[in-house]
């Protein structure tokens, strides 16, 4: 009785219920089917986590280090600028260490001497406009009073105003932000002295520089480094140099005209406009002409405007004459390129990146062309760029992308025409 309770229990157990093919055990004898994990899994899962790991601790890193990266940046291009002086006083028996020394001690003075001379303009304009705001406040208010019929009093005026909740809320909100203003302040002084002391150890350690980094590649790309090195020295250092030299004419010529105008502060502005109008780009000629028509409207309404004139007419020879002779071998890029690079440089780095873009794409410019091959453009006779003559491309007074011209294209050309024509009836 309990060995047939047990065959009823468990039917698979006698030899007249065989086993289905769904409910074979395994070869072990297991209870159910059991599926192993691949090998590899775990392993795809770990290097997976570490991957993800490593770009967020890599990214946090970035976005910490953001601000010391451009500031090396900054060092590295001022470093190029000023290494062709720091190579030729290094030719002549002078040491790398005092060339780059001499280099950094002239640029502080010339900074230092152009920001003491601004500054005195800037305070004497002030004291003469605070000396003068009375004068100028009786005169709004009496015109104010003969207009409306009104009886205000500039006594009253400054009454209420002193008096004003607004004004005591600014007292207080400055003196609570003058903590700030200090923070601000020290914290550019700290990120100008590393930029200095970068910019002095790239240009004073130059060659050990590049051969530290050239020792660690093969010999093939030993040569591509420092040929990109050359190219983005011979570059930025022509930039620097043509847009220096633009900028001393256009401060003789500014203030030539600001004595003949007997415009106050006249070296000064002229100094101010050769700076601003040649190294800050696109926006630097607006700013550059402001202040000084504004110190000219304060001696005549009419003097603004031939500041005006000659601002301009100066910026169309400039443009057109002297900028083209000047830059022709340095920094030789389309305008529209120039002018997208600053926009680009901008938007990612902000007023460093406009600074330091056109330099930038002129070495890439310069790099690319010494390894895109470039090819004639091959026209029809009557040359669609408008040029004549024959030759090949890259030949003499000819310059790469012109059009060829050959006898054999004339043929083919002709023989066209020959085939085309209608034959008379």
């Amino acid at each position: 009785m309990a060995a047939t309770d047990q065959i009823d229990a468990d039917p698979t157990a006698h030899p007249s219920f065989p086993p289905s093919a769904g409910e074979r055990p395994p070869p072990g004898g297991g209870a159910g089917v059991r599926e192993r994990m691949p090998r590899w899994l775990p392993r795809a899962v770990v290097l997976v986590l570490a991957l993800v790991a490593c770009f967020q601790l890599g990214s946090w890193a970035f976005h910490q280090l953001i601000g010391l990266l451009v500031n090396i940046l900054i060092a590295f291009f001022l470093a190029l600028a000023i290494e062709p002086a720091v190579a030729g006083m290094a030719a002549r028996g002078m040491r790398r260490g005092l060339a780059t020394f001499l280099m950094f001690l002239g640029v502080f003075a010339a900074t230092a001497g152009f920001v003491a001379l601004l500054g005195s303009m800037l305070a004497g304009q002030i004291v003469d406009m605070v000396e003068g705001f009375p004068r100028y406040l009786d005169s709004v208010i009496g015109s104010i009073n003969s207009t409306f019929h009104t009886e205000l009093s500039r006594l009253e005026i400054q009454d209420s105003v002193l008096h004003s909740d607004w004004l005591q809320k600014y007292v207080q909100n400055s003196a609570s932000g003058v903590l700030d203003v200090s923070a601000t302040v020290l914290g550019g002084l700290f990120r100008l002295l590393t930029v200095g002391l970068f910019s002095f150890y790239f240009a004073a350690d130059g060659p050990r520089l590049r051969r530290a980094l050239c020792s660690v590649l093969p010999p093939a790309k030993q040569s591509e480094v420092l040929r990109a090195w050359d190219i983005a020295v011979a570059k930025t250092g022509g930039y620097l140099y043509s847009r220096g030299l633009m900028a001393l004419v256009s401060g003789v010529a500014h203030y030539i005209v600001f004595v003949v105008l007997d415009v106050p502060y006249a070296p000064v502005l002229a100094v101010w406009v050769g700076l601003v109008s040649q190294f800050i780009p696109t926006i630097g000629t607006y700013l550059a002409g402001a202040l000084p028509m504004l110190i000219a409207f304060t001696i005549n309404p009419w003097y603004a405007l031939y500041v005006l004139g000659f601002v301009v007419v100066y910026q169309q020879f400039e443009n057109y004459v002297l900028q083209p002779k000047l830059t022709a071998k340095t920094v030789d890029i389309h305008p529209a390129v120039a002018f997208g690079s600053v926009i680009a440089g901008t938007a990612l780095l902000g007023a460093v990146g406009a600074l330091i873009a056109i330099p930038a794409v002129a070495t890439l410019q310069a790099f690319l062309g010494a390894y895109v091959r470039r090819y004639a453009v091959v026209g029809d006779e009557d040359g669609e760029d408008g040029e004549g003559g024959d030759g090949a491309s890259g030949g003499p007074g000819r310059e790469p992308g012109s059009v060829v011209r050959r006898p054999g294209l004339r043929a083919a050309a002709a023989w066209s025409r020959r085939v085309q024509r209608p034959r008379p009836r």
